[in-house]
């Protein structure tokens, strides 16, 4: 069997994956529910996906406050993946990769890997302070991305959406009943 075909009957099996909820969670210190055209953006591309956005909220970089929504999302039975825009920088404030990476079970390196690939395309050396990342915390996915609304669309358009349901799929496939 080659790789193609097995990455395509994973994609089959995915395919029967519905309609995930997602928390999206901007982190700033300067925009609010107002003003957050990344947090839109997402929303809307979700909800263009067929999917549901019961979980939004606008912080502020503060690493308690973060840690606590992160953890009341991972509590709530209707978020299957969360997406954080914002925080993932290098200035001192920037703290979202120190909170998650604390939570996570597992790192999917991949996720920065490519999203620093793709947008080194778009922006050029800049793209290596991004400090994207994805992981697994108790059974959900998590995505980190850098708040920008260039950002937002590249890891949407690009990343997220195309392999969320698979990416689902395969950490929850073993709960499955056949």
């Amino acid at each position: 069997m080659s790789n193609e075909s097995s990455f395509q009957d994973h994609a089959s099996e995915s395919s029967h994956v519905g309609s995930l909820g997602f928390a999206v969670i901007t982190l700033s210190d300067t925009r609010t529910d107002a003003t957050d055209m990344s947090g839109k953006f997402i929303k809307n591309a979700l909800t263009e996906a067929g999917h549901k956005v019961p979980f939004y909220r606008v912080l502020k970089e503060d690493r308690v406050k973060i840690k606590t929504t992160l953890q009341d999302c991972l509590a709530d039975p209707e978020v299957a993946v969360i997406i954080t825009n914002g925080g993932t920088g290098i200035a001192s404030r920037d703290s979202t990769i120190e909170v998650l990476t604390a939570i996570l079970d597992k790192q999917l390196d991949g996720f920065g890997e490519l999203f620093r690939m793709l947008s080194y395309q778009e922006i050029g050396p800049a793209a290596m302070m991004s400090r994207a990342l994805a992981g697994i915390a108790k059974n959900r996915v998590l995505f980190a991305i850098p708040g920008s609304t260039n950002a937002v669309r590249l890891a949407m358009e690009k990343l997220i959406l195309p392999q969320a349901k698979h990416v689902y799929w395969e950490l929850n496939k073993h709960l499955r009943v056949t």
